[in-house]
């Protein structure tokens, strides 16, 4: 049986249907999630719900975090500002894979505008099913976490 993670989610409005998605598969496939909003389509500002999740991730209080917006850079940054998280955008399924395999990617930033959904939801599977490599990436990781 696959591994199941605490993990927390948010959106701006232009991510939201693909929260939904993701959120629904992921308590499907039996992880335990915390929806950190936003709960509709109307406009809002993203680092009102991406850092929340940026934050928890890095508290030790979920073991991932998944952040979406429209493109999911602004989603990546605003997550990579806080200390201790690893946030990759991911935009197909080997980048997915490079995100933990060699950074051990703590938290995940997809653009609902720059993928079909089909795609999110299997670069979602592939992420969490993905394991960090170790050996020579140690080194890096700890250079990035500045230790």
């Amino acid at each position: 049986m696959p591994r199941t993670y605490t993990i927390a989610i948010g959106s701006d409005h232009a991510g939201f249907r693909y929260k939904e998605a993701i959120k629904a598969l992921l308590l499907e496939e039996g992880h335990s999630v915390r929806d950190m909003g936003t709960d509709s389509e109307q406009p809002c500002d993203f680092p009102d719900f991406v850092r929340p999740v940026a934050e928890a991730v890095a508290r030790g209080e979920f073991e991932r975090g998944i952040v979406l917006g429209g493109s999911g850079n602004g989603e990546a940054i605003v997550a990579n500002r806080v200390r201790g998280v690893r946030c990759g955008l991911c935009w197909n399924e080997q980048v997915a894979i490079w995100n933990r395999t060699h950074n051990d990617g703590n938290c995940l930033a997809i653009g609902q505008r720059t993928i079909e959904q089909e795609e999110a939801l299997r670069i979602v599977r592939i992420w969490l099913a993905t394991g960090f490599e170790g050996g020579r990436h140690i080194a890096r990781i700890r250079k990035i976490d500045g230790v």
